[in-house]
């Protein structure tokens, strides 16, 4: 199935620092608890399984790509409020993000 330009410009992703982060033990897959600021969008929730390659010190305050206009998710106990994007090699997601600091809330294009 082709995508059309019109498509990919609805998908809102944007760049977003980490500033809350704890442990998800009733996800069915190890998985983290994210808490994203996205500038003016405000903070928003992701649940995300991404424990082989990260812990949860190095998460907090880094910057990630995330897609904020998805309908949110109940996760469990959990609503996720926005996708944490990321190339993914079996069950080792390695988190998409910018190379420089960027404003929060920066939209990706």
């Amino acid at each position: 199935m082709d995508l059309s330009w019109n498509d990919f410009t609805k998908v809102d992703m944007r760049v977003g620092t980490v500033v809350k982060v704890e442990n998800f033990p009733e996800a069915r897959n190890p998985a983290y608890k994210l808490w994203i600021d996205f500038g003016a969008l405000g903070t928003l929730k992701s649940s995300a399984q991404i424990t082989v390659k990260y812990n949860k010190e190095e998460l907090l305050g880094a910057q990630v790509v995330a897609v904020v206009n998805f309908p949110e998710k109940q996760i469990g106990p959990f609503m996720s409020q926005c996708l944490v994007l990321g190339a993914v090699d079996g069950k080792a997601v390695t988190l998409l993000s910018p190379n420089k600091e960027v404003p929060n809330g920066l939209r990706i294009a």
